[in-house]
């Protein structure tokens, strides 16, 4: 839309708020809202002021001051609030200097496409996330000096057999099961189709909604392939209509990639495929169907993933998923159809448009402007520098021998390994300006100081069970 369509749409509609929302450095989407009659064709050019220093990862208090520029292209109706509500997403600028904000992903997104287009590799990155989630009825926690605690309920969770439920009636999915039985069973469906529908009024093609493998209503709701900033955009509406949906009956949504002990964790196992002229790139007669320029891009993947994992699993708590020997994909390796794989090449389709490559390793807690634009540019820098990902893996890789499997590279244990990777391997983020160094400075230094060091700082509850008698 141009900001005239805007308007008319808005006049159209009988907006009366117009909520403006940007997402914040670690990955939260934040807004404010102005009634409608302060927004004219203006507002795209003039922006609406906001406190900067109060936003997590950002501005300093002595130059706290910056601008929201709304896009007209993202205008959507929000499909909750009481009042006809117009939702743009913005932009940030400085209000001096009228540049656009570094430690705005959006921002970096938006400079990761056209490096590609002025790379000459291609002109779109299509990325097709598949992000999971967790369902639960309630969920209760606590951090303090001296007691922390967390419990988790659902309807679904196997651990209520036994609950007194008046009556119970069982069909609970047992651990790693339930993918994906019918209800009653499978008891969220409804729901889910709730989410599904109205991600569709959004003008979001969803592809599929099913159950997930763990117990407790584990998820997935699969969006289609995307432009990387339309994609990174529709993750925020993603995490936000799914959220309300579930709050609005009595439930609560998570992406946390771990919530559940000894079930499978959250991953958004994310697709990939570059493509010119409106012509797939990554199809070819190479390995699995894969063009040349695929497998170098794989190579960029396989090299950089430890310094990717900074921002494709940015959380302490990602890497209680990936634990090797258990369903996460760590090790460094890609092969067709081989789902343990960190790069996976899909081959449901033999046909050149479907053909695209399947990075398993990230999971839903990231910031998705982020981690789309440093997967596309650890595949570009894998094509510009023809790096050879080596031989396909096509066995079971946790059927491997141990010697054998000492020769894969594994991702990083921790978040602390994988900022330390990032420390030493960010170049290829910093091509054309798309990561700037004062990003990823703020990126390693705020996860350090607020979620690393305050999780090493505290001991852990499973301590006490195994040392109080010391």
């Amino acid at each position: 839309m141009t900001p005239k369509e805007v308007l008319d749409f808005s006049k159209e509609k009988g907006i009366k708020i117009v909520d403006l929302r940007f997402m914040d450095f670690p990955g939260l989407w934040q807004h404010f809202s102005v009634p409608v009659s302060e927004l004219d064709e203006g507002s795209f050019e003039d922006g609406f002021g906001f406190d900067g220093s109060s936003i997590r990862g950002w501005q300093p208090i002595n130059a706290s001051d910056m601008l929201v520029i709304p896009d007209p292209d993202t205008a959507n109706i929000d499909p909750f609030y009481k009042d006809p509500t117009l939702v743009l997403i913005c932009n940030i600028v400085d209000p001096v200097t009228r540049e656009p904000y570094s430690r705005d992903p959006r921002h970096i997104a938006k400079k990761a496409e056209a490096y590609l287009k002025g790379s000459g590799i291609g002109d779109t990155a299509f990325i097709g996330p598949e992000a999971e989630f967790f369902i639960f009825d309630d969920i209760r926690f606590e951090s303090g000096r001296n007691m922390a605690f967390y419990e988790i309920d659902s309807i679904e969770g196997i651990w209520n057999t036994g609950r007194d439920e008046e009556p119970n009636q069982g069909y609970k999915p047992r651990h790693k099961e339930g993918y994906f039985p019918v209800p009653p069973m499978d008891k969220f469906q409804d729901l889910r189709s709730e989410m599904l529908l109205t991600l569709e009024s959004l003008g979001i093609d969803i592809e599929a909604q099913h159950h997930e493998v763990a117990t407790a209503g584990q998820a997935e709701i699969d969006m289609r392939f995307k432009p990387l900033l339309q994609m990174a955009d529709q993750l925020m509406w993603f995490k936000y209509v799914l959220k309300n949906v579930a709050y609005r009956y009595g439930h609560t949504v998570t992406f946390m990639p771990k919530p559940l002990f000894e079930d499978n964790g959250t991953g958004m196992h994310t697709h990939l495929s570059i493509w010119k002229d409106g012509q797939p790139t990554f199809a070819g007669d190479q390995y699995a169907g894969l063009s040349q320029e695929a497998l170098y891009a794989i190579g960029g993947i396989l090299k950089h993933a430890r310094a990717l994992c900074a921002f494709t699993n940015p959380t302490t708590n990602s890497y209680k998923r990936l634990v090797p020997g258990f369903e996460a994909p760590v090790n460094l390796a890609y092969s067709s159809r081989n789902r343990s794989a960190a790069v996976r090449i899909p081959m449901y389709s033999t046909s050149p448009k479907a053909k695209r490559i399947e990075f398993r390793t990230p999971d839903p807690s990231c910031n998705g402007y982020l981690a789309f634009s440093a997967m596309l540019m650890a595949a570009l820098d894998g094509i510009e520098n023809k790096i050879d990902p080596g031989d396909p893996l096509d066995k079971d890789i946790y059927g491997l021998p141990p010697e054998e499997l000492a020769q894969i590279p594994s991702a990083p244990g921790s978040l602390d390994e994988a900022l330390e990777a990032l420390k030493e391997d960010s170049q290829f983020l910093l091509k054309g300006d798309v990561f700037t160094a004062d990003a990823i400075d703020m990126w390693i230094d705020y996860k350090i100081e607020n979620e690393i060091n305050p999780v090493k700082l505290r001991p852990h509850p499973h301590e006490f069970f195994l040392y109080y008698d010391i």
